[in-house]
């Protein structure tokens, strides 16, 4: 899983236990892994199908740096399916994860799913070439 993205807890994200509010890191989660499945696919055009299993393990507090780290988990013929594990940039504490986000490419204009020709394989590859021109390879 790669941590490429983060953002800053501030007081309008919190709830009334002074911690990220459970809405706002969702918000986050679905914004974080569509854009991710939109680099994936190379298409703007994918809606959210359905978020798995969610679960909140340790509260962010503002002024925390959280991380989100996505990682494909499947390629279907018009959908892909990522994870997300958000974490406390500092600590390293896991925050919260959300497992199995399905997105599904569709047609900009009957909005009916459509094949988005991307292999497992293929977006393995093209990750690969990425942190290589980022000079992020590991």
């Amino acid at each position: 899983m790669r941590f490429l993205s983060r953002r800053l807890v501030m007081p309008n994200d919190l709830n009334y236990a002074n911690a990220l509010f459970g809405g706002r890191a969702l918000e986050w989660i679905d914004e974080e892994a569509a854009i991710y499945a939109i680099c994936q696919l190379e298409s703007n055009y994918l809606v959210t199908k359905h978020i798995g299993e969610i679960s909140f393990e340790s509260p962010a507090l503002s002024g925390d740096v959280v991380e989100f780290g996505l990682e494909t988990k499947k390629v279907g013929r018009t959908s892909i399916t990522v994870s997300c594990l958000v974490r406390n940039k500092a600590t390293k504490k896991t925050i919260c994860f959300a497992d199995d986000i399905v997105f599904v490419r569709v047609d900009p204009e009957t909005k009916a799913p459509m094949p988005h020709g991307k292999t497992m394989e293929e977006l393995q590859k093209q990750t690969e070439q990425e942190l290589r021109r980022l000079n992020m390879a590991e």
